[in-house]
């Protein structure tokens, strides 16, 4: 029989420890599709809290896409953000050691590498630029280190490491700096800057218009943010950025392009969450309002 012994309430130890309740809680998040296959990222308690993406095929197997140590988390604004982005069966994503951006083609594949190694820079809610041949990203850039981050939206050749052309195409409205230049050595092509925070980078169907939410100190983006669009040129700048919603007393969240181009996202600006569109630059609607 095991000695007992008496403690006094709440000091006892229990068997059941928080360790034990989450070790064997999986978290599933960002769901994607890529023609008929299913990705999703899978937070994995057991491995110490790595991120794997993982794809479903039509037959309904799954597999792991990269292999550990690697761990598919981006600290971009230190909460994180959207850490992967899939195109025709490839995976781009962020990786939480180093916060470099990696590819992986398949389970037996090895990540490439993306960017340069030994840069501090960190990269969020990346999405596919099919017209150029490219992602596009939300890169913080701490090289630095008198002084904040730098948050700004930039390209990034699929096949890594580019041309280091430069070329700069001009200035945006309120203040933000509009470019196509590429950072030495690297291939990214800084597409805007000039405020505090970007994310929610959405490409339209057609690829010529690209959506994004921004916002600046003390704000976060639930106090108040910023929708904007820009046309995609052929040339893969940035051109003529506009504010199509949101200020500093009204949040905007999940902006989404419709199949047919129209642009939707959610705003509080009546006090209540509600779904808008925009019709264009200058006029909203609500979807259906509450």
């Amino acid at each position: 029989m095991s000695q007992q012994s008496v403690s006094p309430y709440g000091s006892w130890k229990s068997p059941i420890t928080s360790d034990l309740i989450v070790s064997g809680t999986v978290g599933l998040g960002q769901v994607m599709i890529d023609g008929d296959d299913v990705y999703w990222a899978e937070l994995r308690p057991a491995e110490g809290g790595r991120v794997v993406v993982v794809r479903r095929s039509p037959n309904g197997v799954k597999e792991d896409l990269m292999p550990a140590p690697f761990n598919v988390r981006t600290r971009a604004h230190e909460y994180g953000g959207g850490s992967y982005a899939v195109a025709d069966g490839k995976v781009y994503f962020s990786n939480f050691a180093d916060q470099r951006l990696y590819c992986v083609e398949g389970r037996d594949a090895e990540p490439r590498p993306m960017t340069l190694a030994g840069v501090d820079r960190r990269y969020a809610d990346a999405v596919i630029d099919q017209q150029h041949k490219r992602l596009i990203a939300v890169r913080e850039d701490h090289t630095d280190a008198g002084r904040e981050a730098v948050n700004s939206i930039v390209g990034l050749p699929l096949d890594g490491y580019g041309d280091d052309a430069r070329r700069v195409a001009g200035s945006g409205a309120d203040g933000d700096s509009v470019m196509h230049r590429s950072d030495e050595g690297g291939g990214e092509v800084v597409l805007i800057s000039g405020h505090d925070f970007y994310s929610s980078l959405r490409v339209s169907p057609d690829g010529t218009r690209l959506a994004w939410l921004a916002w600046n100190h003390p704000n976060m983006p639930w106090d108040g943010c910023e929708l904007w669009v820009g046309e995609l040129a052929a040339d893969g700048s940035l051109k003529q950025p506009e504010k199509i919603a949101g200020g500093e007393s009204e949040s905007i969240f999940q902006p989404e392009w419709s199949p047919d181009g129209m642009l939707y996202f959610v705003s509080d600006r009546s006090g209540w969450w509600n779904l808008y569109r925009a019709l264009d630059t200058k006029r909203t609607e609500p979807v259906c309002a509450m």
